[in-house]
């Protein structure tokens, strides 16, 4: 994390390496609030920034409503996500920059999603509108999609679904942009195209699993140091305050 939240977001990968889901939204909340509300030093939230610092406040909300639907919480996560949906909305009075807009509409879908709310095709085709009505004003989509902005809206998807993939990347940077930056409003737009057609599945799938894998962090295969008591592997996952393992999130131990 580049914002200063106060050291929630580890205790809640912490949290989730342990499988306290409710724990891990608690702790994904109070980041996230604190983020919205001083996300660095430098960045008001109530003004305009190019890079979106505020974002990842969004992100950890987000990701706490996910947290608690695995808990089995849905009410706590319809309330998350609609805590969320009125955070980005607010926002798009101080992120005015080509493309911001459109990527908050973005979370606005997540946030249906993962709450559970209805109307997150709606949404997503909404956020799609937007980057392409965007598209004239958008000089660079790539530079753009690696704001931290960006990034914070991609972060959520990516670990729902490293989660159902062995602990691996399972949505790459192609997978959720279009083929010819050229076209900035198809190159961006593809985001919401591709969340609407995978993330409600793959929230669902984490819930039928009754588990939420932690984000990748720093990553290291065939670790000699280390061993997931729970599965074996030696592959690990530097994420939260310790390491963990990199197939199935619980903390390794040292050998």
């Amino acid at each position: 994390m580049n914002t200063d939240d106060g050291g929630h977001h580890d205790a809640a990968v912490d949290a989730l390496a342990v499988r306290e889901y409710e724990r891990a939204g608690n702790r994904y909340t109070r980041g996230g609030r604190r983020v919205l509300a001083d996300p660095r030093p430098e960045v008001d939230p109530f003004e305009p920034d190019e890079k979106g610092w505020v974002g990842q406040g969004l992100q950890q909300l987000l990701a706490a409503a996910v947290a608690y639907r695995v808990a089995g919480l849905d009410g706590r996560a319809s309330r998350r996500a609609a805590e969320g949906i009125a955070a980005a909305r607010d926002l798009e009075s101080a992120l005015r920059r080509p493309g911001q807009a459109a990527c908050l509409a973005e979370f606005v879908a997540d946030f249906r999603v993962a709450g559970g709310l209805g109307d997150a095709e709606a949404a997503y085709d909404d956020a799609a509108e937007r980057y392409v009505a965007a598209a004239d004003e958008i000089d660079s989509p790539q530079a753009l999609a690696t704001t931290p902005l960006f990034e914070a809206a991609a972060a959520t998807i990516k670990q729902v679904a490293r989660g159902q993939a062995d602990g691996e990347i399972a949505i790459k940077w192609e997978d959720l942009h279009g083929p010819d930056p050229d076209r900035p409003g198809d190159f961006l737009a593809h985001r919401a195209r591709v969340k609407k057609q995978r993330f409600a599945g793959l929230i669902q799938r984490a819930v039928d699993d009754g588990h939420l894998a932690a984000p990748r962090g720093t990553t290291e295969y065939d670790n000699d140091s280390h061993r997931c008591p729970d599965c074996g592997s030696n592959h690990v996952n530097w994420a939260g305050t310790g390491i963990l393992c990199l197939r199935c999130s619980r903390p390794t131990e040292s050998i």
